[in-house]
């Protein structure tokens, strides 16, 4: 949960109003945060805000802006008025399947002191290493416009091919030695693990600005006191967040009175205006305030209170401020309305049922095989249930074999519901690979599989380890401890399964049925994930076996 540090003055200053430690600390309840500590000689705050899908807040720009909303200062979100900058980002197709996104603005008219300087690194740290995912998802470079001469060029190079000095360095370097010296570079190198090129941002006077998302330059990537037109740059995986991160800084800096000059994005197919600040509408009724929290609202109250959040609203429509991506629902709207109604002023009501509750006799089973798989020395994971069928099938090497997809998805990453769960293994090897060595993990859940016109639900545990000697006897071994633990006799028999490697592959059968894949992982697979260590693995059907363990 991110914690921010700013100057209650400052605060102060931003909202237009005195306000003592104690309100500041109410004020932060609004948007689930707690006041952490107050040092009154330094005139430090820090509040740790626990909402880590409302980044905005994250600085001391954005909790004044939700505080002027609260206090009825302003109503409704604050208007960027942008000025058309010409200024151009040229994205070459070789950071297509690399890192393909980038949004970029300028800001100008003021000038930067430290504390600015300093409010502006922690925000850019907070984002990144938190919504960012440790800048592998969104990473972000402040750098001072003097120095850049447009178009700018984002392209992918050779690690060798590009030579600068980095940031607080004196020596030029090229990419690779920064990786293996450069304190960044040690500690975001894996992002860039199994790529033979790097991405990098560079000037049209062949100025390296940034070495992404590792290091800026020292001269043209430098930020410093005094500097009054500066360029953010964002890049990433994402191109929604990656947006969302250039509309949060251009919010912030707008709030310190800078004009805000768009930039374009170039790429070989499209063209992009950023800041992107067109409005999102959503639309609630008052039903479904009512059904969540049992309040008969009239329409100029739930004006007032989606105002006070910092909303337009008419008509029941509500326009959602750019800064914000955590609206995926109508409810998640009624819930900022419940947050301003004040939640300690809804009426309980009383108790009409009674009944004990007791666990399943299958999540009892479950608990004991996963107690039995950490035993044996693996480590549990949890990941989303939602996915998409790059990952379910073309990164396993598979064919679609019944996929539950979503139809008007909010994100391509989250498109279908996962029907195994061994790609999720897959997904936290390849995200761990600077992680020490062996790495065993296991994850249980959930999956669903279309077939014909029916849904068939089962629970399932994926079990896997990934090291240089990862083998077939390995898996197996946990499979017969398994199967022993519960007094099941198991048949193997050969498979085939493009997912692993062929003939050291096998089914699992017990009764009869069916219950289990195991083997290792096909290489064709593991370089779609782009893993270099060997992986065993195995995927076992909990429902079936604990129908045969029932009826024993």
């Amino acid at each position: 949960m991110p914690t921010i540090t700013f100057s209650l003055k400052d605060l102060q200053r931003l909202v237009g109003k005195k306000l003592a430690i104690g309100e500041v600390s109410e004020l932060a309840h609004y948007g689930k945060g707690d006041l952490e500590n107050y040092d009154e000689e330094a005139d430090e705050v820090k509040i740790d805000f626990g909402d880590t899908n409302l980044p905005y807040l994250w600085s001391a720009e954005g909790f004044a802006r939700l505080i002027k909303g609260i206090l009825g200062m302003q109503k409704g979100f604050p208007e960027i008025k942008l000025q058309k900058g010409d200024y151009q980002v040229i994205v070459d197709k070789s950071v297509a399947k690399i890192r393909p996104f980038i949004a970029c603005f300028a800001a100008k008219g003021q000038k930067i002191d430290e504390y600015l300087l300093k409010q502006l690194v922690q925000l850019q740290e907070k984002f990144c290493e938190t919504y960012g995912r440790r800048r592998q998802k969104v990473s972000i470079g402040l750098y001072s416009y003097k120095r850049l001469k447009f178009p700018v060029h984002y392209r992918a190079v050779e690690p060798l091919a590009v030579e600068f000095i980095p940031l607080e360095f004196k020596a030029k370097m090229n990419l690779r030695e920064m990786l293996a010296e450069h304190p960044k570079g040690k500690e975001y190198a894996w992002i860039l693990d199994g790529l033979e090129k790097y991405p990098v941002l560079i000037d049209d006077k062949n100025e390296v600005m940034s070495f992404i998302p590792i290091i800026n330059s020292n001269f043209t990537g430098k930020l410093e006191v005094g500097d009054e037109n500066l360029f953010f740059e964002a890049t990433g995986t994402d191109e929604e967040a990656v947006n969302l991160a250039a509309n949060i800084f251009a919010y912030a800096l707008h709030d310190r009175n800078f004009d805000i000059y768009s930039a374009e994005m170039k790429y070989p197919d499209r063209k992009v205006v950023i800041p992107d600040t067109k409005k999102e509408a959503v639309q609630i009724k008052n039903e479904q305030i009512n059904n969540l929290f049992g309040l008969e609202l009239k329409e100029s109250e739930v004006k007032h209170l989606l105002e006070k959040s910092r909303y337009n609203f008419r008509d029941y429509k509500v326009e959602v401020p750019a800064y914000r991506k955590d609206i995926l629902h109508p409810y998640d709207i009624i819930e900022d309305i419940g947050i301003m109604y004040g939640f300690d002023k809804i009426k309980e009501l009383p108790l009409t049922t009674f009944t004990i509750g007791s666990t399943l006799k299958i999540n009892e089973f479950i608990d004991k095989v996963r107690e039995i798989i950490a035993g044996l020395g693996y480590q549990e994971v949890m990941s989303p249930v939602l996915t998409n069928k790059e990952f379910l099938y073309k990164k396993m090497y598979m064919e679609d074999f019944g996929t539950i997809e979503i139809e008007d998805y909010m994100s391509e990453t989250y498109s279908a519901v996962r029907s195994w769960v061994l790609p999720n293994m897959m997904e936290v090897f390849s995200k761990n690979k600077h992680v020490e060595f062996p790495q065993k993990i296991f994850e249980e859940g959930l999956v669903n599989i279309r077939k014909s016109d029916s849904i068939v639900e089962c629970s399932r545990i994926a079990i896997a380890a990934s090291h240089e000697s990862a083998n077939y006897t390995e898996i197996r071994q946990v499979l017969d401890y398994v199967m022993k633990c519960f007094g099941l006799k198991c048949d193997i028999e050969e498979a085939e399964h493009n997912s692993f490697i062929e003939g050291r592959c096998a089914r699992a059968i017990v009764k009869g049925k069916k219950v289990a894949y195991l083997g290792e992982i096909n290489p064709q697979v593991l370089e779609n994930w782009n893993l270099e260590m060997p992986v065993a693995a195995m995927e076992l059907n909990l429902t079936e076996l604990f129908k045969m363990i029932k009826n024993k």
